[in-house]
């Protein structure tokens, strides 16, 4: 007897994938997603490799952010610096793309030594109160750009248009 199983398989991700439904309502194939770049906080470089955030429909995927002030490069004193100077440049990015520390979701935080893992983590939860953090992963890294001592990137959720 001859198995259908994988005829009927593809014909329903065929389904799924040209149904209207696949797609969130008011977007056009091809648009679920804006890649954004603020040039001014990649340090005025307007080819940069990269998008400083991508919005997939109410998902923000927010690249990696290091703890440089625009205009004078990585804040001086090693991790506890660095790390407050990195989530508040997470907290502006996410406010310019319509987000907050408070709809973050998810952040990997990647740190040149992991000796500096309890630092960096006493500091992490001044920004993300109890009851309110994200999930998170944090591993070691073999070097950082700019030789920085740490590297966070996050995910958070974007209000609908209209608040909703």
């Amino acid at each position: 007897m001859k198995s259908y199983r994988p005829l009927a398989a593809g014909l329903a991700l065929a389904l799924v994938v040209s149904s209207p439904i696949a797609a969130q309502e008011g977007e056009e194939y091809g648009e679920m997603h804006d890649h954004m770049t603020s040039v001014e906080h990649l340090g005025g470089r307007p080819n940069s490799p990269f998008s400083e955030a991508v919005r997939v429909g109410n998902t923000l995927y927010l690249s990696g952010k290091l703890g440089t002030v625009p205009g004078q490069g990585l804040v001086e004193g090693g991790i506890v610096p660095e790390t407050e100077q990195t989530l508040r440049n997470i907290a502006d990015a996410l406010e310019r793309y319509g987000s907050s520390m408070e709809q973050v979701v998810k952040c990997t935080v990647f740190l040149a030594d992991i000796a500096d893992f309890r630092a960096m983590s006493q500091t992490y939860m001044e920004f993300f109160p109890e009851g309110k953090r994200p999930a998170r992963s944090a591993l070691a890294a073999g070097g950082l750009v700019l030789d920085a001592r740490v590297e966070i990137e996050c995910i958070a959720t974007v209000d609908a248009p209209g608040g909703s």
